[in-house]
């Protein structure tokens, strides 16, 4: 989602109008639960949150198995199996999808602790999303966040940041560190969250013996510009 040319998400919905605009009579929308579609002529799904089972590393959506857990990506893969009904074509019992480095990536640490790679790209959404599983996968470990820069905002973001910063409060991160300028508003958004800021990568690795502990769960995330896969691969080269 990059709101740098479209202004808001308003412009992101009015954007993504224009698809649903060109589609023709009788045609489906495949759209998220609350997304504003006025024709009359189209069948609308709409997603809402999907029932997702999670076992032996690889998640159930929709009675089909998945190679993974990250929870954000079951709704990706709910859509996914919407657009094959759409079609009149069968769902598959098993799906094996190679993602692309730094997505979701989970590595033990030291101490029973737990490492959550997601710094292949970062926005508003996903951040909740991220969030939200760190929380889901702590399992009382100490939660940490590492986060960086959301780029291609645009004036919007300031509050996105802030936003994200109550986002990682909300989900009981118990240590936060900022990397990058817009990252100061993680800072503010998340209160009396612990936080230390710093200004770019090289600075985070500094730090990273004050932040992290043995047994902790760290999760690290930030726009591709950011370089955080820096930070991950450090934390995952410590064996003791």
């Amino acid at each position: 989602m990059h709101l740098e040319l479209v202004d808001s998400l308003d412009g992101v919905i009015r954007a993504k109008g224009e698809l649903v605009a060109s589609l023709p009579p009788g045609g489906t929308a495949i759209v998220p639960a609350e997304f504003p579609v006025e024709r009359k002529d189209l069948e609308v799904v709409r997603l809402g949150a999907p029932d997702a089972q999670v076992a032996d590393e690889r998640t159930v959506v929709g009675g089909v198995s998945f190679n993974f857990t990250a929870g954000h990506q079951a709704e990706n893969a709910a859509a996914a199996l919407a657009a094959l009904d759409a079609l009149g074509l069968p769902r598959p019992e098993r799906v094996d999808v190679d993602f692309s480095r730094w997505r979701g990536e989970e590595h033990e640490l030291p101490g029973g602790g737990l490492l959550i790679n997601d710094a292949y790209n970062a926005n508003p959404v996903s951040m909740r999303a991220a969030l939200n599983y760190l929380a889901g996968r702590a399992e009382g470990r100490r939660r940490v966040a590492i986060l960086g820069d959301m780029a291609e905002l645009g004036r919007t973001a300031p509050g996105y940041h802030r936003e994200v910063g109550e986002a990682a409060a909300a989900a009981g991160v118990e240590q936060l560190l900022a990397v990058g300028e817009l990252a100061r508003g993680y800072v503010d958004g998340a209160g009396g969250v612990p936080a230390l800021w710093v200004p770019n990568v090289h600075e985070a690795l500094r730090v990273l013996d004050e932040v992290v502990r043995p047994g902790d769960a760290v999760l690290v995330k930030g726009s591709r510009a950011m370089g955080l896969e820096a930070v991950a691969e450090a934390l995952a080269a410590v064996t003791h």
